[in-house]
């Protein structure tokens, strides 16, 4: 495997809104720089990215994928993340090991919801970003609207460094506004664009594009204004330098434009990427807590730095064994090693090393710094985990996934099922941070939660294509609550005396309500002696398992205070398990006595809308629960509501 300098290498992720055509470019690049011998297609058995038989099925890419390519002497590694909501959960991870973005929107249906959020996400990293509006071939393209979005929707002012000679069928050029030279592209090529004459009918706009161009790049700088200012133009080289320094500080977002589908305008965007995405020694070093003292240290490349690398993907291959997706942050990993997991606090066993090319798994000897490796078989090690050197050992602060919002009960079909499908899930939530699995103490069910139906559907039928594991699935059974309103005094007596050694057990409690949430409250008002220090906690102990099947229907009961107060003893009779049954008795016949009820459970959601769509959404939400309120985030209305009965709430998505 060529060796790379770090200046040489690039870690870019390919996001955008599911449907955009990322995986599509991804291919495209791919087939440009002779990766791939055909151009793959999403869908279908020839794509390098989506290869997984539910991605093929669905023609949608489901988990984040890896590859890399060779651009003018520079090595790519390309981490192509899905858009699709029920799917979003390599984002989080693979956003904290890349060093720049390509987000990729539709010509034909512009800035999305989940290009936002993962806009978003990408502002807290201060990860520089370029702009690639595909599909401009479409027939309803239009680049107007989605540079105006990008103003409002994410507060930047986008720089178009290209301008497209047309749209639809038409579009066959693009002009390269960074030296004012057209290239026109044959459909059905393998990318390369030709060297040709602007079209007359641009050569105005492009002359005004270039200059507002060069005005973006000058404001980035005081020198450089000034420099504006005084001669009317940047010298090349002030020009290059500063485009540079303002994408990769963020202060500009460049746009592109092409069709990753006939491959026309890629070799633009790769061109510009190596030439303006960091590289991972210009990017701020990933910062850890060395363990030994708690400081925070930067974990840089080429400093001569321990090893330190994060985990960002867990693949479960029933028959490879589990696949640990990396990158070295610092230092290198050497195959047939050890690792130290700073996450776990275990020392790992390393073998053969990889980087991936797709599915292919293409063996390397080292993972350098700065670059992105695979290694089977860890047995410790997850997603989202340290790898560090022992002697130095630091651990990367840990990853916020998002939380489940979709629940089904599984019941396995057979006894063999049953037998597997514990392990089987465990493996499956290896490589799935979003995915949980539960027994619920109450229902006895075995609940799996995701981030939508979905989601829940692919990890069923991967259950039962990777470990032949098959299930019935059923709606969660409601975990109803019982608790009360009134207060009562009752006596709960237990005598049982028939010759020799009876059992005697008198307690007189007091029953009342408290707030919701404050659970289980026993008081021992015991006074004079009327019942032994000895048999008090027998009597908490038995009314608390009476409040575990309440009087209405058995459900546990909640918010309950219970104060015993009075009571009386034998000398020979009593004994713990007496009290214990005479607290039970006292508090089943309280209970019943209190005005019980029963409490259905309140789901509390958080709605985020644009504000133009507020009064439709406000409308549903009266109708349907309690609207707490609603206040700005940005440009969109983030409204709080809680919702009586989990069976209204069909779905929902990770905000």
């Amino acid at each position: 495997m060529k060796q790379y300098k770090l200046q040489d290498i690039r870690n870019i992720g390919l996001v955008g809104h599911g449907g955009s055509g990322k995986t599509s470019l991804a291919e495209a690049i791919l087939y440009f720089s002779g990766v791939s011998d055909r151009l793959g297609q999403v869908g279908d058995v020839s794509s390098v990215m989506d290869y997984d038989p539910d991605e093929v099925k669905r023609g949608h890419s489901i988990d984040a994928s890896v590859a890399f390519c060779e651009v003018n002497a520079t090595k790519i590694n390309l981490v192509d993340m899905p858009g699709n909501s029920n799917f979003i959960s390599d984002i989080p991870a693979c956003l904290k090991v890349v060093d720049g973005l390509i987000f990729v929107i539709s010509a034909d249906e512009g800035v999305q919801f989940y290009t936002e959020k993962i806009w978003n996400w990408a502002d807290e990293l201060n990860l520089p970003r370029i702009i690639f509006i595909n599909k401009l071939d479409h027939d309803r393209a239009n680049i107007a609207p989605i540079l105006e979005a990008i103003k409002n929707k994410f507060k930047k002012n986008p720089v178009y460094m290209q301008l497209p000679n047309s749209t639809g069928d038409a579009f066959s050029g693009i002009v390269d506004l960074i030296d004012n030279h057209y290239v026109s592209y044959d459909k059905g090529s393998k990318g390369e664009g030709k060297a040709g004459e602007t079209p007359a009918d641009i050569k105005d706009e492009m002359e005004i594009s270039h200059g507002d161009l060069m005005e973006a790049v000058a404001e980035v700088d005081d020198d450089l204004i000034e420099v504006y200012l005084e001669q009317g133009e940047l010298t090349e080289e002030e020009f290059s330098k500063g485009l540079k320094e303002g994408i990769q500080a963020g202060q500009l977002i460049p746009v592109l434009g092409g069709s990753a589908l006939n491959n026309m305008g890629v070799d633009l965007l790769l061109k510009a990427a190596v030439k303006y995405l960091p590289s991972p020694d210009i990017r701020s070093p990933a910062m850890a807590k060395r363990l030994k003292d708690d400081a925070e240290v930067p974990c840089a490349a080429n400093e001569g730095k321990p090893s330190s690398g994060l985990v960002f993907k867990t693949i479960a291959d029933p028959y490879a064994g589990k696949l640990t997706l990396f990158r070295m942050f610092s230092g290198s990993l050497k195959g047939d090693s050890t690792v130290y997991n700073s996450t776990r606090d275990v020392n790992e066993r390393v073998g053969q090393l990889y980087m991936l090319q797709g599915k292919k798994q293409v063996q390397v000897s080292e993972i350098p710094e700065g670059d992105m490796g695979t290694v089977a078989k860890l047995k410790s090690t997850i997603t989202g985990d340290t790898l560090s050197d022992s002697d130095e050992k630091v651990v990367f602060p840990p990853i916020s996934f998002p939380m489940p919002v979709f629940s089904r009960a599984l019941e396995p079909k057979t006894r063999a099922d049953e037998e597997k499908i514990s392990g089987s899930l465990n493996r499956l939530l290896e490589e799935d941070m979003t995915l949980k699995m539960e027994r619920n103490a109450q229902t006895g069910q075995l609940l799996l939660s995701g981030l939508g139906q979905v989601h829940f559907d692919v990890t069923l039928e991967r259950l039962k294509r990777r470990f032949g594991v098959e299930v019935n699935v059923k709606a969660p059974k409601v975990p109803y609550r019982e608790a009360i309103k009134g207060t009562t005094k009752v006596q709960g007596k237990y005598k049982k005396q028939t010759g020799g050694k009876g059992q005697f057990g008198d307690t007189w409690i007091e029953i009342s309500p408290l707030k919701r949430g404050e659970g289980y409250i026993f008081e021992d008002k015991i006074v004079g002696g009327a019942i032994p220090k000895t048999y008090i906690p027998a009597v908490d102990k038995g009314i608390q398992e009476a409040m575990e099947g309440g009087v209405i229907a058995h459900y546990p009961m909640v918010d309950v205070k219970v104060s015993l107060y009075d009571g009386s003893y034998h000398n020979v009779d009593s004994s713990e398990m007496a009290f214990k049954v005479a607290g039970s008795l006292g508090c089943k016949d309280g209970s019943s006595k209190a005005d019980p009820f029963l409490m259905e459970p309140i789901m509390e959601l958080e709605v985020v809308v644009p504000e133009q769509y507020l009064g439709d959404v406000m409308g549903d939400c009266f109708a349907q629960a309690w609207v707490d309120c609603a206040y700005l985030r940005g440009d969109l209305v983030l409204v709080q509501i809680k919702v009586v009965g989990v069976d209204q709430i069909k779905g929902c998505c990770f905000l």
